[in-house]
């Protein structure tokens, strides 16, 4: 293991993260260890700095995340206190109760480990924002609940409603040392951010409960005295107590560990949560990344460790961890450096420690647990569109109050999976629809072929669709296709912006093709995803469920342009107009030469060089210089921009009948793209020189060729625009 070197910071950020951590420690002990009765108080503050001490010792030296700190933590002390709050009240007895709890702890630390090992650290991250929102607020409610009696110096026993209704079992004492620390703790940080504001807020409830002794000597015995934690006890009674604890393990059997198995996997989840968003807010500020697994091994570990010598468990804390880094820390040990400062603090104060008032605590994590409230949610109710956002965490909520924390986490999870699948089959899966008379390929066609085209391209139609396609939205796309399926005989799909693809979306395409069939149409996909985000092939998922199989009335086209070249292709063949593999063209059969004197095309000829070109044979290239305009007699050739050594763009296919090169061939420039025969190829190769000179001599001819070029030119850019009005449309 790679142990990082001591810096001086790494002291300082040690130093200042223990005096914040250990007051809420001790806090978060004594509320667990309440419910057994107000002489545990003691022992719970104990129980929090051997925490500290523990995790402090073990997580940071395992774990990768550098100024981490792990405490006890909020979280943890909600679940532990509910559960024994819940086990006093069923008739359970208090050995058997610490014991418990301690299993407890040591059984989230275990699932923390299994979590990191298994690699679902990714996943915990990923945790719906308003179900999260949901646990902490939720637990900051339960903190504030179980504080309330304390900090009105109510009886053990007695709960939140009925501290609030019963005044007559308030305790003045309590409430004043209470409103002190809450004054202090909101108000420090406006006057010095040196010290920690609970570390003042705790010298302050303390001096406050010292002044109220000055008047009451009675408030100055420790022996029973309900209103400070009271004596932590020698190291043998506690050496005692915890081998008596776990020797009691013998007695523990199936029925207690399944008490304990939910309540523990609702305590590792909320730490692992807990921790990881820590250490994504670290990665934020210190532009670094955490290992989410390997924390969660390390955070088990230390878990592992605290509960058996009798701490809490913990997780990474946020107030501690900044405080850390905002002192100079560094590396992972200012964490260790905390550990073991928290043991130092516990055996040179302990004695100061069993004269903290419980109030005084109390108070603190009241303030914690109001911090923990997701306030900014109350913005969801303004907007109608986060409105389910704000029910999924208002219902998360009132399940960790009602029913239980892990109870709360399903509920979310299965909420925000809900509004997820609405959210899907509310938006579009079409993206746009437009007929093949209103887009074309890149294929240059003749001004009579794109005449058919534009009168008969309705029997074709492309569909970009987008989103998932599943079972929520199969009926909404099977609702957009039919329309098109009673009057197309070509029905083109682009998949390139679909992100998700199920059976049942599949099943309906299967339908699609099969009713295309019976009007002898056919089912074309352009672009499908090679790699979704899940992973999937979208061809070989197809493959699979024999959508796309031998025999089938569908294609599959690696680009849009291709699908659109072959529809075009069978619509001109059907319309007798096609252009397949055909004698050369002479010069009356192009169309720039209709109508132009034999004699008058045969002197043309004789000046053209006649050239052929096998399929793959570079014409011209990018940047070449040469003043020549081509004529296809046979064949087809694709334009193509180069973009970088590896990458080009497709700008056209130019077919039998068409001309390319005409942009050197009038200006005299270079060439601005590469020329490669597409199939085999013969050509009609003009040079402007040659054009020139026989221009002096049919000058009629001359103009009618640059009148024929214009024209042409003038007639792709009319199609062009519009195609582009009916692709902004």
């Amino acid at each position: 293991m790679n142990i990082p070197k001591l810096e001086a910071g790494d002291f300082w950020g040690g130093l200042a993260a223990m005096l914040v951590a250990l007051p809420s420690a001790i806090a978060f002990g004594v509320t667990i260890y309440a419910p057994m009765g107000a002489s545990y108080a003691a022992q719970g503050a104990l129980a929090g700095i051997l925490g500290v001490t523990a995790l402090g010792l073990i997580a940071p030296a395992l774990g990768g995340t550098n100024r981490l700190i792990t405490a006890p933590c909020a979280p943890a002390a909600a679940v532990l206190s509910a559960f024994a709050i819940e086990f006093m009240h069923g008739g359970g007895n208090i050995g058997t109760a610490l014991l418990m709890l301690s299993m407890l702890g040591l059984l989230a630390g275990i699932l923390q480990i299994l979590f990191g090992t298994v690699r679902l650290g990714q996943l915990i991250k990923y945790m719906p924002y308003p179900v999260v929102s949901g646990y902490l607020s939720g637990v900051g409610l339960t903190i504030i609940g179980s504080q309330v009696p304390i900090f009105l110096g109510a009886p053990k026993g007695v709960h939140f409603w009925a501290s609030l209704s019963a005044s007559g079992l308030w305790k003045w004492q309590s409430m004043v040392v209470g409103v002190v620390t809450i004054g202090v703790m909101l108000a420090a940080p406006k006057v010095t951010r040196v010290v920690p504001a609970a570390i003042l807020a705790l010298l302050a409830g303390v001096l406050a409960y010292s002044g109220l002794g000055l008047a009451d000597s009675t408030l100055l015995t420790l022996a029973g005295n309900p209103f400070v934690v009271g004596s932590l006890g020698g190291g043998g009674s506690f050496t005692d107590a915890m081998a008596g604890r776990w020797h009691a393990m013998g007695d523990i059997g199936i029925d207690q560990l399944k008490y304990i198995a939910v309540p523990a996997l609702t305590l590792a989840v909320l730490l692992s949560i807990d921790t990881l968003k820590t250490c994504m807010v670290l990665d934020a500020l210190t532009h670094s990344r955490h290992n989410s697994n390997r924390e969660l091994i390390a955070q088990g570990l230390g878990n592992v460790a605290s509960s058996v010598i009798g701490g809490i468990p913990g997780a990474g804390q946020m107030g501690a961890t900044l405080v850390n880094m905002s002192s100079g820390a560094v590396s992972r040990m200012s964490g260790v450096i905390e550990g073991v400062l928290a043991l130092v603090a516990f055996l040179v104060l302990g004695a100061l420690i069993s004269w903290v008032p419980v109030a005084a605590l109390a108070a603190i994590l009241i303030v914690v647990g109001v911090r923990m409230i997701d306030r900014h949610s109350f913005q969801f109710l303004k907007q109608r569109a986060t409105i389910l956002d704000f029910a999924v965490i208002a219902s998360v909520i009132t399940t960790a109050l009602t029913v239980s924390l892990i109870a709360a986490s399903g509920v979310g999870i299965i909420l925000a999976v809900l509004l997820f699948i609405r959210e899907q089959i509310g938006g579009a899966v079409v993206r746009r629809k437009v007929s093949c008379h209103e887009t074309f390929s890149k294929r240059i066609r003749t001004h009579e072929e794109m005449k058919v085209l534009v009168t008969r391209g309705a029997r074709g139609v492309v569909v970009e669709l987008q989103g998932s396609l599943f079972f929520g939205t199969a009926n909404q796309l099977y609702s957009a296709l039919e329309p098109e399926l009673k009057s197309r005989d070509y029905v083109i799909l682009d998949m390139r912006r679909v992100q998700t693809v199920d059976v049942t979306a599949v099943h309906m395409l299967d339908q699609v093709e099969d009713m295309l069939a019976e009007r002898h149409g056919f089912l074309i996909f352009s672009q499908l995803p090679q790699n979704l985000p899940s992973g999937r092939d979208m061809q070989q998922y197809f493959d699979q469920l024999g959508l796309v199989r031998s025999g089938n009335p569908v294609r599959v086209f690696g680009e849009l342009d291709d699908a659109l070249e072959w529809v075009e292709d069978r619509i001109l063949e059907d319309a007798a107009c096609g252009h397949g593999e055909r004698v050369a063209l002479g010069l009356s059969d192009f169309e720039i030469f209709k109508g132009r004197k034999a004699e008058t095309l045969a002197a043309l000829e004789q000046c053209m060089e006649k050239r052929s070109c096998k399929a793959g044979d570079t014409i011209f290239q990018h940047g070449d210089t040469g003043d020549e305009l081509f004529m296809i007699r046979k064949g087809a050739v694709r334009i193509v921009l180069p973009i970088s050594e590896k990458q080009s763009h497709h700008l056209g296919t130019f077919s039998r009948g068409s001309f390319f090169g005409e942009m050197a061939f009038l200006d005299g420039g270079t060439r601005s793209a590469d020329a490669v025969a597409f199939s085999d190829t013969e050509l009609y190769v003009l040079s402007r020189k040659t054009f020139d000179a026989l221009a002096e001599e049919h000058k009629k001819l001359a103009l009618g060729l640059m009148e024929g070029l214009a024209s042409v030119l003038s007639s792709r850019l009319r199609y062009a625009d519009a195609e582009l009005r009916v692709l902004e449309s």
